[in-house]
């Protein structure tokens, strides 16, 4: 497909804007989305498309094939128009060269204006003088100039990115960001971005300034590892100010000083060490601190003079479609990390990895070590299990034209573990998992096909087999514990999906869908192929899973017997704008084992709302009612006795800046399980402007159960449409998960109309 002219302006304006605007801000993109719509200046000029041109003088050249045209010209081409006092178009070099000021339209709207513009069709090297394009949306970007060299390089001069235009609004008041930088180089080659002295503007005040920022791709990884300044406090380590800076920063290497001065116990320091090579990358970074006042920390982990961590990952692509890398983190405690506000993210797994990924097959290999992070003991540590290996494999092979397809998966888990990891509720015991040592395989495969009979059915079934090899070598000497084992099973499946969709009309022009599902599946063997149940330890039957013929999420688990799924959808779009989903089911064992019911010391008590026979019944609603406000429901009860077991309903309604959510849900109690008393709460969140783009917001949740309040909070936001920022405080009560205590927050978001939206907050 061609650019217009071979003048692609998408690619460069993006990433102008994108990079400046992180680098500058500092903040790790929320969405995907570019700063500039989509549909911008990248429209495709079909090929032969006409030409035409209109002017007070207009010559053509029918050899050279080279229009010339003076006074009030207009040329147009595939949608594109372009307007200026003097072009000669090259028609068969593509070229086109404006002389003095141009104005250039594209078929979406979107407008750029500049001075001598010339282009050549090949895109090899081009020059504008003094650019400005306003999007159809309204954001305006800038520059001195722009030039293209022979190397593929492209360079902007005194940049600007504004997506609110000119950043004023009715009343003459200044709003939203603006990035300025004195150069912007991309290289199309190998894709890296520099952005020279970028400055972030907010509401037309000057917040944050780099000298510069060199980034290996103009992607939402590469952004995301931009070091800025930070600010933090906590009554143990007072304020926190991490100022980083680069000492060394190019294409293959960057080192990077963190030096971070904490009023409370001293002085941090940091450095981080990142070599790219090629195939990949790998970084080393340390931090560590002498505290002054260790004693902040009494009673903690963190009581002690010396704290620090040593962290490196990588990651390679040794073979096309083949990653490999590893994380790893070593600390003096394991309260560190968290207590000076240091990176975690990739501190809670210590892991080897190599991954595949092509069409039909996924192949990923770990060696993993889990760290318990926080105020935990070397207890506590023990009883995290280690999985060396943790194998994957999973593959589709069609068949052909109506043949359907061969579904292949394999997983392969050993488990290590110190310690029993086990808590007693109310006298009920969960173990969550035995000292000793666990070798698991699995490989499932089978044949799916989808038939459509003359009647719109549609059925799909399925039929394979499924074999386990589990081997356990016991060190607990918890009763409730194994004794030495050896598994090997060989079982088959059988499955069978039914659903008969019918759509309508209605008299407005809205749409109806109703859609009865049947679903029947067997499964033979064991209920606990795994011996011990190490990964599949949570479940909640609801409507997103009760028309599932395996509901366990992992391998040590699974259905068996013959079980039957029925229920229903129903799916409405009104004409008005308005929406209905509704969901809801039954899962019935009809014969064999009761897998739900099965003993399990990771789930004592079985699972209430399928070890039965019958199942309890589940619904779930979502609908949206217009006017701004969305409603939602869960439902889970015993339909013989009509007895609520799970209930939750959230609503939210919006209406001329006014904002309110109500929250509600119930959980009856499961003496079984430890669990005596129902968890009942309630909440809602309201938000009140105060002026043009100020909100003031207010949160309360109250305990039903317990009569107590549980949660109260408030704050204060600004949002103009292109900025926000806000704070506020959360205080919580005597029976939430983080018993009396504070929390103070604070957000930021930059946006712009075209979906882009970058923030921070917690």
């Amino acid at each position: 497909m061609m650019q217009p002219w071979g003048f692609s302006t998408a690619s460069w304006l993006q990433r102008l804007a994108l990079t400046a605007a992180l680098a500058a801000a500092g903040v790790a993109p929320s969405a995907a989305q570019g700063l500039v719509p989509e549909q911008f200046f990248n429209a495709a000029v079909p090929s032969g498309s006409p030409t035409t041109v209109e002017a007070d003088t207009l010559s053509f050249n029918l050899d050279s094939g080279v229009i010339e045209a003076r006074g009030d010209v207009v040329l147009s081409v595939g949608g594109y128009s372009a307007q200026g006092a003097q072009v000669v178009y090259d028609r068969r070099s593509g070229a086109v060269r404006f002389a003095g000021p141009v104005s250039l339209r594209d078929p979406y709207g979107n407008i750029a204006t500049g001075r001598d513009f010339r282009v050549t069709g090949g895109l090899r090297e081009a020059f504008v003088e003094s650019l400005t394009i306003t999007t159809y949306d309204g954001a305006r970007i800038t520059a001195d100039s722009i030039e293209y060299d022979s190397a593929l390089r492209s360079y902007l001069t005194n940049a600007t990115y504004a997506p609110c235009g000119d950043c004023i609004d009715e009343k003459g008041r200044k709003i939203g960001w603006s990035v300025r930088a004195s150069r912007f180089v991309y290289n199309a080659e190998d894709n890296s971005v520099l952005v020279e002295q970028p400055t972030l503007e907010l509401l037309g005040i000057p917040v944050a300034y780099l000298p510069y920022v060199w980034l290996p791709q103009a992607t939402r990884e590469a952004l995301e590892r931009i070091r800025v300044p930070s600010l933090d406090y906590s009554d143990e380590t007072g304020v926190i100010l991490s100022l980083p800076f680069a000492i060394v920063a190019n294409r293959d290497t960057e080192v990077i000083l963190s030096p971070t001065p904490v009023s409370g116990q001293g002085f941090l320091m940091g450095a981080e060490w990142i070599q790219r090579f090629d195939s990949g990358s790998f970084a080393i970074k340390a931090s560590g601190i002498y505290q002054f006042d260790p004693e902040a920390f009494a009673g903690t982990v963190g009581d002690r003079e010396w704290r620090g961590a040593l962290q490196s990952a990588g990651a390679f692509t040794p073979a096309e479609d083949w990653t490999a890398g590893w994380s790893y983190t070593a600390f003096t405690d394991p309260a560190y990390l968290g207590d000076y506000r240091l990176d975690a993210a990739e501190a809670s797994i210590n892991q080897v990895f190599a991954t595949h990924v092509s069409e039909g097959l996924y192949i990923d290999l770990r060696l993993q070590q889990f760290n318990e992070l926080g105020d935990v003991t070397e207890n506590d540590q023990d009883q995290q299990a280690s999985a060396l290996p943790n194998f994957r494999i999973e593959h589709v092979q069609p068949l052909g034209r109506d043949a359907g397809q061969i579904e292949l998966s394999g997983r392969l888990l050993g488990v290590q573990r110190d310690t029993d990891d086990w808590v007693r509720v109310n006298g009920v015991d969960h173990v969550l998992g035995f000292e000793g040592e666990k070798y698991h395989a699995m490989l499932e495969g089978g044949w799916r096909r989808q038939f459509a009979t003359p009647q719109g059915v549609l059925i799909t079934p399925y039929l394979g087999a499924r074999l386990d090899a589990t081997i356990y070598e016991p060190g607990s000497a918890l009763a409730s514990a194994p004794s030495d084992e050896e598994h090997f099973g060989a079982a088959p499946v059988a499955l069978l999906d039914m659903r008969w969709p019918w759509a309508g009309v209605d008299r407005s022009g809205g749409t109806h869908i109703v859609e009865p599902i049947v679903q029947l599946g067997y499964r033979g063997g064991e209920s606990m192929p795994g011996i011990v149940n190490d990964d599949s330890q949570g479940l909640v039957l609801d409507e997103t899973n009760v028309f599932s013929t395996n509901r366990f999420a992992g391998i040590d688990r699974q259905e068996t017997g013959l079980r039957a799924n029925i229920g229903g959808r129903y799916l409405a779009d009104f004409a008005d704008g308005s929406r209905l989903e509704i969901t809801g089911g039954q899962s019935l064992q009809i014969a064999g084992e009761n897998a739900f019911a099965a003993d399990d010391p990771a789930l004592p008590g079985g699972i209430p709302a399928l070890d039965s026979d019958a199942s309890y019944a589940v619904l779930g609603a979502k609908a949206y009612l217009g006017g701004g406000v969305d409603v939602g429901a869960k439902l889970q009860f015993a339909p013989d006795e009509i007895d609520i077991a799970r209930a939750g309903l959230g609503a939210r309604l919006e209406y001329n800046r006014y904002s309110a959510d109500l929250d509600y849900f119930y959980e009856a109690a499961n003496p079984a399980a430890g669990v005596l008393d129902p968890q009942h709460e309630i909440g809602a969140i309201v938000g009140v402007p105060i002026s043009d783009y100020w909100t003031l917001s207010a949160n309360g949740y109250w305990d039903l159960a317990a009569n107590s309040w549980l949660q109260a909070g408030g704050g204060l936001q600004y949002d103009d449409g292109y900025l926000g920022f806000g704070a506020g405080a959360v205080v919580t009560g005597p029976t939430h998960r983080s018993p009396n205590d504070t929390r103070f927050t604070a957000t930021f978001e930059l946006k712009a109309p075209s979906g882009f939206r970058v923030g921070a907050g917690e």
